[in-house]
């Protein structure tokens, strides 16, 4: 084989290397970025900080309620209003699984919520789009009972 195509093999591989590394650093950045986005959207449930809540939900957003699917963010807002309104959280949650996808513009994020005692009492799904702006939102949300 010519030493060229040897060189040339050598690079090509160093360069696809490379990529993944960035790659992968990429991912690992997003996923970062998103467990620090649901930890800030759950602070403001127990800073009881609704103006901040409503800045994390998406404009076309879809959240799942116990008895509806609430679709656009003026109605995701109006019924969570009432979980604002005590001077004590109903509940609270938390990150627990991350993952993004390699387009890196969508994201999944599933974790425990607990009740006010602090015993688990739901686990919940969302899904986050990374927006023009570069922040992070919430597109659809889903909590669904703990399993015994």
């Amino acid at each position: 084989m010519p030493n060229y195509v040897v060189k040339l093999t050598q690079v090509f591989g160093l360069l696809f290397f490379s990529t993944l590394a960035a790659f992968a650093a990429d991912i690992a950045a997003l996923k970062q970025q998103v467990i620090e986005t649901e930890a800030s959207f759950a602070a403001t449930m127990a800073s009881r900080d609704f103006d901040r809540f409503a800045s994390f939900v998406a404009t076309d957003a879809v959240f799942f309620s116990r008895t509806d699917v609430l679709r656009g963010k003026s109605a995701v807002l109006a019924a969570w209003k009432t979980d604002f309104s005590d001077k004590t959280a109903p509940f609270s949650w938390a990150p627990g699984v991350v993952e993004v996808l390699e387009s890196g513009d969508l994201a999944l994020s599933s974790g425990p919520v607990y009740d006010r005692a602090g015993k688990q009492v739901a686990t919940f799904t969302s899904i986050w789009r990374l927006e023009n702006d570069k922040h992070w939102r919430i597109v659809f949300d889903k909590g669904n009972p703990v399993c015994n």
